[in-house]
């Protein structure tokens, strides 16, 4: 078990302003002196545990990780952060967080709800804080979740609309729903495409129907990775949406190797950015705002203002968006833009309806 505290390069999401993430659920330090707040009393500690992808998967892991870190620059504090490897550390890495006095202690991911739970039965008196799980009922945890369907519609309805053979796909990495909302969102975005256009574009890798598809079982970029997105390059999908962290470095790798045109969709943060070695491959990313989200929960806490109130990041509050199309701009059709943003009206206001039995508002 290791403590790190690396940095990384995440630049800011795009295109629907996810700055204004979590603007209703506290406000931020009047003050950001080196020295910190005065809220932000030397008795603050924030700390982190990730899931086993690790702080360094260029997805949510590592935003998570800026967000804190980002937040303990600003007010002064060093948070504390903890890796985990694989399932069994999460219990005992939450564990050395709370014995090293961490007040505030945010678990990335699904995967470490049973354990964040326990740790908040035992612990009343630290507050906790879980990105993608609201399924605790605690008056010290707070759920951080996204309705990452409704983003996903925007790309599976600009995947169709780009692509060129027809067929598209989708695969993740565990079978949990922060991961097959995505793939919800995105196969029903393609369904929409085919509706409004008379098109009869395929989403390969995933059924929403039946809840059945393509994963590696695990979030870890390799051989499992790549040979599940040859899987779709074989069925003649020309656009991919690999869901599960690293995984779509993997993707890329399948599709470097396949000499095809075809283009991938990020998913969490912007991967044109934060994987510059594959940015010509990005179609665009289905974004959430899990680093603005971090770094919000963070300084309420250390103004006293830490709430237990869910928050689901949607289209109508910025906290879910899709990256530009950057060096597809020229590529996709020209009025796929003004489509999209149609659709997101839709969704806003009700008119398009897009749910998925995936979804984390609890």
């Amino acid at each position: 078990m290791s403590i790190t505290l690396r940095r990384a390069g995440i630049v800011g999401v795009a295109t629907f302003g996810v700055a204004a993430l979590l603007a209703g659920c506290a406000s931020a330090p009047s003050d950001s002196s080196s020295t910190g707040t005065a809220a932000a009393s030397s008795d603050f500690l924030p700390c982190m545990v990730s899931d086993s992808g690790g702080f360094d998967d260029k997805s949510f892991n590592q935003a998570g990780y800026e967000g804190i870190i980002e937040a303990g620059d600003e007010l002064g504090v060093k948070p504390i952060t903890v890796e985990s490897s694989g399932d069994t550390d999460f219990a005992p890495n939450i564990d050395q967080l709370i014995s090293q006095n961490c007040n505030l202690v945010i678990s990335v991911g699904f995967l470490l709800a049973d354990a964040t739970k326990a740790a908040a039965e035992a612990n009343p008196d630290v507050n906790f804080a879980i990105i993608d799980d609201a399924s605790i009922d605690a008056s010290n945890v707070k759920p951080i979740t996204f309705e990452t369907s409704q983003a996903a519609f925007l790309a599976g309805y600009a995947a169709a609309a780009y692509s060129k053979t027809g067929t598209v796909g989708t695969f993740g990495g565990i079978q949990i729903p922060s991961v097959t909302i995505f793939m919800d969102g995105f196969a029903d975005g393609v369904k929409y495409y085919n509706e409004q256009n008379g098109a009869s574009v395929k989403t390969v890798g995933w059924d929403v129907a039946s809840q059945t598809g393509s994963f590696t079982g695990g979030f870890a970029a390799g051989v499992e990775a790549k040979t599940a997105a040859q899987g779709l390059i074989d069925q003649g999908a020309d656009v991919i949406l690999p869901v599960g962290g690293p995984i779509f470095l993997s993707a890329g790798e399948a599709i470097r190797d396949s000499g095809k045109d075809i283009a991938l969709i990020g998913v969490d943060s912007d991967n044109y950015d934060t994987a510059p070695d594959l940015k010509d491959l990005f179609l665009t990313s289905v974004l959430k705002g899990v680093k603005v989200g971090t770094e919000d929960v963070v300084k309420a806490a250390a103004e006293g203002d830490y709430s237990a109130e869910p928050f689901v990041g949607t289209l109508e509050n910025d906290g879910v968006g899709i990256a530009p199309f950057h060096d597809f701009e020229s590529k996709v059709p020209s009025d796929l833009q003004s489509k999209l943003d149609e659709i997101k009206k839709g969704i806003i206001d009700g008119s398009i309806k897009v749910e998925s039995p995936s979804s984390l508002v609890g």
